[in-house]
């Protein structure tokens, strides 16, 4: 099982965490139960595999990587260990050499914002819905004192133990297998909290902009980054089946839309930052992510809407600050 003791001492001994150190480790045995994930035993197998290799360089601010003198025979079999992982979908990281090509471009957004947000240097910093935790590392990179990651797939908390593996168990970051749902309400403890690819997921976009406010300490910043449609205030798709073959859809808002919403839930000065079409070469199948990506969920007659005949994706980055 994966220990994360230093980070439940952590909150236990935080003023404003210690509440959520009432359910916790309930919530991450939950998570990691490998009664109710049968490939997890796997995963968490393919850990035990990975080998120690002495780091002679670590870089997180401008990407994440990390070199150190190896053995052929441990760079083969960390190589085959990272494979046993696929699909990997948020990085690029580099390891010992071995170039692991994801599906997303996740550096290419974190360029585009790094510098639209509050500076990160001594922030405490929560990501909802951080899949394998790559943006988490960019985020230390760029000075935050601690990263917590949340998502409910095991497979992204194995990916991201095995990058934390190599590049040091001493970094002050984690990916728990948590929703949101599992925080203690009204948390109001971390300086910035990103959601990035999340909100159109939830059936209440409401809901959610309460949920993620009330992880703020006051005057604490807000990321966060959906897909958007062109529109007036008030507009918004609500896809009745898939959208960009993507199960789960709820709400895709116009920019005025969600700026409205994000004031209603009481979210001070709310802004976009950033608006930006999704490229097939942001987002792509690679040997790392063998299924199908987004060439094949636009239309081949007409790459500016999707296979069921959607706006092709466009992100935008919305920021606000808790009250």
């Amino acid at each position: 099982m994966i220990k994360f003791n230093a980070l439940l001492a952590f909150i236990k001994n935080h003023d404003s965490l210690s509440p959520w150190a009432e359910t916790l480790e309930h919530d991450i045995a939950h998570g990691l139960d490998t009664q109710r994930f049968g490939d997890l035993p796997g995963w968490l197998e393919t850990l035990k595999k990975l080998p120690h290799i002495t780091p002679d360089s670590i870089t997180l601010d401008e990407n994440v990587s990390v070199t150190g003198a190896l053995e052929q025979q441990k760079l083969t079999e960390a190589n085959d260990a990272l494979r046993a992982l696929i699909p990997w979908r948020k990085g690029p990281y580099d390891i010992h050499g071995i170039k692991i090509d994801t599906e997303w471009r996740s550096d290419w957004k974190w360029q585009r914002i790094r510098k639209q947000i509050a500076p990160l240097k001594h922030r405490l910093v929560l990501d909802v819905g951080c899949g394998n935790g790559y943006h988490g590392w960019r985020m230390l990179g760029d000075g935050a004192s601690r990263v917590i990651g949340i998502d409910p797939s095991p497979r992204f908390v194995v990916q991201f133990q095995a990058i934390k593996h190599f590049l040091g168990a001493h970094h002050p970051i984690d990916v728990l297998p948590l929703g949101i749902e599992h925080l203690p309400a009204e948390l109001g403890a971390f300086d910035t909290t990103f959601s990035m690819g999340v909100f159109y997921h939830r059936r209440s976009p409401m809901d959610h902009l309460r949920e993620l406010r009330a992880t703020l300490r006051p005057g604490g910043q807000l990321v966060l980054e959906t897909l958007i449609i062109d529109g007036k205030d008030g507009e918004v798709l609500v896809p009745e089946d898939r959208y960009a073959m993507m199960r789960n859809v709820w709400f895709l808002p116009s920019v005025p839309s969600m700026l409205s919403w994000m004031r209603k839930c009481g979210l001070r000065n709310p802004r976009v930052v950033d608006v930006c079409p999704t490229t097939l070469d942001e987002q792509r199948s690679t040997d790392w992510m063998h299924f199908h990506s987004l060439d094949k969920f636009l239309d081949p007659e007409n790459p500016q809407r999707t296979v069921e005949g959607h706006p092709a994706p466009v992100r935008a980055v919305f920021l606000a600050e808790a009250p």
